[in-house]
Parts: C-alpha cells; sequence; structure tokens
C-alpha cells in the first residue's frame, strides 16, 4: 500500500468514525430492544409499553443529536448520508409493522409506508454512482410527523384518554400525505441525478 492510499483509508475510517455516525449506529442498535419491549408488552399497555416509549424517545433524540453535531461540526459524511434514513427507516418501519400486528394500527398504512421507504432507499443505492442523495426539507418533515405520530400510537394512555387514538390516527394520515408526495419528490431528485450525471 502506498502513501496515499494509507492516507486515503485513514481518511475513510476516520470519515466513518465520528460521533453523529457513531450515534447513528447507536439508533441502529436500539431497534431490537425497542422491538423487544413492545411485543413483550403485548398490548398490556403495562411497563414493557413505557421501555418501549423511552427506547423510542431515546432513539428518535440521537436522530436530532447526531444531526445537530454533524452539521455545527462540518461532520457531514457519504456514509453519515445514507446510514442516517437507513436508522430511521429500520425504527420507524419496524414501530410501524408491530402496530400493525398488534392491531392498532392499519395494514394499508404500514404497507404504503414502508413500500415508499424501502423504494426510496432502493433508489438511492440505484443511482449512487451519479452522486449522493441527502433527506430533503420536506423528507425531514416526513420523519418529524410519522415520528409524533407513531410516538402517540405508543404511548400507553388510550385507555385514559380514548380521544388519543383519533388524534394519532389523524396525525398518521398526514404523514401518510407527506410520506408519498415526498417520494414523488425523491424519484424526480433521482431522475434528475442520473440525467446529469450521464452528461457529465
Amino acid at each position: 500500500m502506498t502513501t496515499a492510499e494509507g492516507d486515503n483509508a485513514t481518511s475513510s475510517s476516520s470519515d466513518v468514525w465520528n460521533l453523529p455516525n457513531i450515534l447513528t449506529m447507536l439508533r441502529i442498535v436500539l431497534v431490537p430492544f425497542f422491538v423487544w419491549f413492545l411485543v413483550a408488552d403485548d398490548g398490556e399497555y403495562g411497563v414493557w409499553r413505557w421501555a418501549a416509549v423511552v427506547a423510542f424517545a431515546v432513539a428518535i433524540y440521537t436522530d436530532k443529536l447526531d444531526g445537530d453535531i454533524a452539521r455545527a461540526r462540518g461532520l457531514i459524511t457519504n456514509f453519515g448520508k445514507i446510514a442516517d434514513p437507513i436508522a430511521d427507516k429500520l425504527l420507524i418501519g419496524s414501530a410501524l409493522v408491530l402496530l400493525s400486528i398488534l392491531g392498532e394500527l392499519p395494514w394499508w398504512v404500514t404497507i404504503l409506508i414502508l413500500v415508499r421507504e424501502w423504494g426510496i432507499t432502493a433508489l438511492r443505492f440505484v443511482v449512487i454512482r451519479y452522486g449522493v442523495m441527502p433527506a430533503s426539507r420536506g423528507g425531514k418533515l416526513k420523519t418529524v410527523v410519522q415520528t409524533v405520530a407513531i410516538f402517540l400510537y405508543i404511548l400507553p394512555l388510550k385507555a385514559i384518554a380514548p380521544w388519543l387514538g383519533d388524534v394519532a390516527f389523524w396525525v398518521m394520515m398526514v404523514a401518510l400525505a407527506i410520506t408519498l408526495w415526498t417520494g414523488v419528490e425523491y424519484v424526480i431528485q433521482a431522475l434528475k441525478l442520473r440525467a446529469a450525471g450521464r452528461r457529465a
């Protein structure tokens, strides 16, 4: 290995192992714990449900924190641009599937969101040779609204406040609308990126 190659390898490793990316990895690690807590509760709205709420809240906080640190310290990397949305999709996707399994969220909502989310993720990899598609403002808004809706769904308070279920459903409908709309935007962005890459 030449010195230049060694420098590139060090730089690449440094790009991956920075604080924002480590927080993204932590979020991925938290997903199975969140899943286990929600499954262990089995719709009883007990202590395990609260544990799932805490795990979800911590995971979401790491999402905000890693973004803030990356922007403040100039640590935005290609790894982060790819890994961060994947971590979000793992967390949100697992929550949607489990809520549908528990009978709390209609399956058609979960299927539409997951098809869009994983479809766009696949599209990112298809066009990655032309460039990286970072999360758009609309995409970030979509994640925020999805997160709020899921948080309302998993809160074990619906037995005390039945109206909370209606609020959660309508927030989820707003999230679904934003999800589908931003999906169309990403497809357009990918087509433009591909066309620009071919011209170059």
